[in-house]
């Protein structure tokens, strides 16, 4: 195994684009108490199988974690690095009106090395549109706090939001930079269906998040951290040298991961998956031909349990796709029982030679939904 990912749900408020599973909770809710009782269970468990003796990597998210409190959390964190003695990365998701000092110092005395902070914008106005409680003040102020305790620091963002402007773009990118981050993530909104926001907006036009806005912020986004020595090595994630998050590398370069938590994601190989249905419960007995396992726990919410049995191809079909996310894209020779594929997504400009690899162009960048889609449909053997 070689990341874990530990999931939180909840929050002292929802979002209103938020379609995770997430709930938001009273502070004193026993029901903390018991969640977390239930995935200290887990990770005990996963540690005596020797589930988590080669984890590298592992990832509290959420929901908020950073809600659950210090004293929680402190737990939380500290039970998993004694399951997982390798790691060399310990991510804690937080936003800034929970990152009180008090959990700050927990989470660095309990072993974590990174933090990834919800911040989203630093306008006040946009951030009120967003359903966020935290104000741009606010959350500077908690980054920097973050960046002294000399743990890594990243900021998630996002853009093609509702009040946003060019010159409101510029000023969050601007605003964070001035904070001494190492990571900046950069997320274009999503209007999922049934949130109160797509309920908000449904049947009006919404010309701050079309596509081609969404285009135009990242690229200035591209622009301005790459000015600032950021370099853009995955999709939507920036990096000053050596702070790239290798947890999320992880998961596109085809390492098996472990999620404990309702809605939370795995991808094991057999092996892997015959030892995780004694942690947990409800895995079904797998197909004797699949290569890889990949499977959801059933949300808090419903009893919908999916998991599916990946085959050798629809696996290397994965990888392929997942590959193409990160800027370094894959080696050249991975598609050579696919050359008709491989000439058509050259001839479109959506990747590139580079040496020994194909790696995704600009286009391909931006239109990721077609690179990508052409890679998975390698998943099915009349193709290629």
């Amino acid at each position: 195994m070689g990341a874990l990912y530990v999931h939180v749900p909840f929050c002292a408020r929802k979002c209103v684009y938020c379609d995770f599973e997430s709930t938001a909770t009273a502070q004193d809710d026993p029901c903390m108490d018991a969640y977390l009782q239930r995935r200290l269970q887990e990770i005990q468990k996963a540690k005596e199988l020797r589930l988590l003796s080669s984890c590298s990597t592992a990832y509290v998210g959420g929901g908020t974690p950073s809600f659950l409190g210090a004293k929680r959390l402190g737990t939380l964190a500290s039970n998993i690095r004694v399951a997982c003695p390798g790691l060399t990365e310990f991510t804690c998701e937080a936003n800034p009106d929970s990152l009180t000092n008090e959990v700050l110092t927990v989470m660095a005395d309990s072993g974590v090395t990174r933090l990834s902070i919800g911040v989203q914008s630093l306008d006040d106005a946009e951030l009120k549109a967003l359903g966020r409680i935290h104000t741009a003040e606010q959350a500077k102020d908690r980054v920097r706090a973050a960046v002294e305790t000399g743990l890594d620091v990243s900021v998630d963002l996002m853009c093609a939001i509702p009040h946003q402007t060019d010159a409101s773009w510029r000023r969050t990118l601007d605003g964070v930079l001035r904070l001494g981050v190492g990571h900046v993530s950069v997320y274009p909104l999503s209007i999922e269906e049934g949130t109160p926001l797509e309920m908000r907006y449904r049947g009006k036009p919404t010309p701050w998040n079309d596509d081609d806005v969404q285009a135009e912020r990242m690229e200035d986004a591209e622009r301005v951290l790459a000015q600032a020595g950021y370099e853009r090595y995955e999709v939507a994630s920036y990096a000053r040298p050596g702070k790239q998050c290798l947890h999320n590398i992880a998961y596109w370069t085809g390492v098996p991961y472990l999620g404990l938590g309702p809605g939370a994601a795995s991808m094991l190989g057999p092996e892997q998956y015959d030892l995780a249905k004694q942690v947990l419960s409800w895995l079904p007995v797998r197909e004797p031909s699949a290569a890889r396992m990949r499977f959801c726990i059933p949300r808090r919410s419903t009893s919908v349990q999916e998991v599916e049995f990946m085959s050798a191809r629809e696996a290397w079909a994965e990888d392929l796709m997942l590959g193409m996310r990160l800027t370094q894209g894959i080696e050249a020779t991975r598609l050579d029982c696919a050359p008709k594929t491989r000439e058509d997504l050259l001839a479109k400009g959506l990747v590139a030679r580079r040496g020994n690899c194909l790696v995704p162009t600009h286009d391909g960048w931006l239109l990721g939904n077609e690179l990508y889609g052409a890679l998975w449909d390698l998943a099915e053997p009349a193709h290629g």
